[in-house]
């Protein structure tokens, strides 16, 4: 909470909004002095009275006779200051609070030299934005599910129990696992059924970004939340590019809309560092669409690419993350601001009400700065 509030804080420090910044219209009036989530119930109120797909991919433009037709605009009846407002109201509201934190380290218990970990495929709900609750399948209740960090060389024991209403598995997802590990019903194991339990068991390898999810029913099971975050440190952190501080961008598009590690704008959390900290973000798709993850303000150094690390890395602005893609990239932060980092298929990040979707703000503080 502490934290959330003082990433919040410097946020809006960096923007030089005020809590009287938004005005006096009647959106303002309804968002002025008011809590994040009230905010957003002022939003959706707003979202309501002008329908716009923004939590779905964009429909394509009609066809007549082979050309273009002009649709009419997404924002139509709506004024500038109205749609200013509602742009500007959804940043006041970032970050903000909802329940729920996917992807937080799993912890694991010892059986002898084999480290055990227990995940649980359970049906709950998830609030994917305030007020917005998803009927989601997830590991042990959080979306993403928790993440699993091991070293290379490891020997890892993953306990699946399964309480969905139906039939599921997990695949290992860039990790080089025995045949009959692998994951894919009726192809290397059959289905875990309701009620039953699997026991996986590998040697994490290779070192990298991996990923876990369903592979039984996967379009709708993965689509509903059944993935998360698997980290194989090298064993040898010496050939491994240094960094600061880590963040994990696991990326989705489906039944939950377009999110950012379970959550869409204005509830995805900023990521924060000291000017000069290098900061290793790790890019994941599990959706079904291309994301290309853009920065303002400074460059990426992509490292590393599906776990192995690139004999000659290169640097970019906007990096296009396809499904099944990992990225490690290095963001040295020498230049201080709040940032917007955002995908840049624009239909999943911004609409005529405001900003949504796969957008979250990398803060660079200076300490000198008064």
């Amino acid at each position: 909470m502490a934290i959330r509030d003082l990433t919040r804080r410097m946020f809006l420090a960096r923007l030089g909004i005020g809590a009287g910044a938004l005005g006096a219209s009647a959106v303002a009036a309804a968002c002025a002095g008011t809590s994040a989530n009230e905010q957003a119930a002022a939003y959706q109120r707003y979202k309501q009275e002008h329908p716009y797909p923004n939590t779905a991919p964009a429909a394509a433009a009609p066809v007549e006779g082979g050309h273009l037709v002009q649709a009419a605009p997404q924002h139509q009846g709506m004024s500038a200051d109205e749609m200013d407002h509602m742009h500007e109201a959804g940043v006041k509201a970032f970050p903000a609070k909802t329940q729920g934190i996917g992807g937080q380290p799993l912890p694991y218990t010892l059986d002898g030299d084999v480290k055990v970990f227990q995940l649980t495929c359970v049906a709950t709900k998830w609030e994917v934005r305030p007020g917005e609750w998803k009927d989601v399948y997830a590991y042990n209740g959080t979306l993403p599910g928790p993440e699993i960090r091991v070293t290379e060389g490891d020997k890892v024991r993953v306990i699946v129990k399964n309480e969905l209403p139906e039939s599921t598995s997990v695949h290992w997802h860039g990790l080089m696992t025995p045949n009959s590990m692998d994951g894919v019903p009726y192809i290397t194991q059959p289905p875990i059924k309701p009620g039953e339990t699997f026991v996986y068991e590998f040697v994490a390898r290779p070192a990298g970004s991996h990923m876990y999810h369903s592979h039984h029913n996967a379009m709708e099971q993965v689509g509903k939340g059944l993935l998360g975050p698997f980290i194989v440190e090298p064993k040898d952190k010496s050939k491994y590019p240094a960094f600061d501080k880590e963040y994990t961008m696991v990326l989705n598009d489906t039944l939950l809309g377009f999110t950012l590690n379970g959550k869409s704008f204005p509830a995805t959390q900023p990521l924060t560092a000291k000017l000069g900290e290098k900061v290793l973000v790790r890019f994941m798709n599990e959706g079904l669409m291309n994301h290309p993850m853009h920065l303002h303000g400074m460059p990426m150094r992509v490292v590393a690419k599906d776990g192995w690390l690139l004999p000659n890395p290169y640097m970019c602005d906007t990096l296009d993350v396809a499904p099944g893609d990992r990225y490690d990239v290095i963001i040295e932060c020498d230049n201080p601001g709040a940032w917007a980092f955002h995908c840049h298929t624009l239909s999943h990040a911004e609409s005529p009400q405001g900003m949504f979707g796969l957008v979250t703000v990398l803060i660079v503080e200076d300490s000198q700065r008064v």
